[in-house]
């Protein structure tokens, strides 16, 4: 095997950016960057669990995930291999919005859970709004591209469509919790 997986660079806590720079591995930008690497994790045993239709979903997210970490792994704006744009908010609105049409509309909390596949989404999801306070904390001391904050907000509102869509059409339904108490909610007969 030609060369090994360590390099011992990362010895004295410090890491390499995409651009080149050698920052702390503490550093906002790592956290940041190293939060959507672990979203790209629990989105994979997502996926392992899912239907053909929301694994090709997932997989697609993930693919995209690598270009959102290399954008944070970037300290210098025009070293950018490719930037987040509105045109990815707006594919990620209308996968939203089709999605959300096959699903009876969520008026009432959902309890994490169901399907494996919607457990780890919730989970992904969850990670994925730690990712976004770490953005934002990055953004107050450095430059954040302001779509980039604007994707992930809007991501995180995607996981949770796929989630209910794995509980509601591939699953038994989502568990909901009112002042009444809990619920299941599931797909309306046609």
């Amino acid at each position: 095997m030609p060369g090994t997986i360590y390099t011992k660079k990362g010895d004295k806590g410090e890491t390499g950016l995409y651009s080149g720079e050698r920052v702390e591995k503490i550093s906002p930008r790592v956290e940041a960057y190293g939060t959507i690497d672990e979203f790209n994790s629990t989105l994979g045993v997502a996926k392992v669990f899912s239907s053909p239709r929301v694994a090709a979903l997932i997989e697609a997210i993930q693919e995209r995930n690598f270009f959102l970490a290399s954008e944070l792994a970037t300290a210098e704006p025009e070293k950018v291999v490719k930037k987040v744009d509105e045109a990815e908010v707006t594919d990620i609105e209308k996968n939203i919005d089709g999605l959300s049409a096959e699903l009876p509309p969520a008026e009432h909390f959902v309890i994490p859970g169901g399907t494996k596949s919607a457990a780890f989404l919730h989970l992904a999801r969850t990670v994925l709004r730690r990712a976004e306070r770490q953005i934002l904390h990055l953004a107050k001391q450095e430059n954040v591209n302001p779509v980039l904050i604007k994707y992930v907000n809007r991501l995180s509102d995607y996981i949770f469509v796929l989630a209910r869509y794995a509980n509601i059409i591939d699953g038994g339904g989502d568990l909901c919790i009112s002042r009444d108490g809990t619920f299941m909610q599931k797909k309306e007969k046609k």
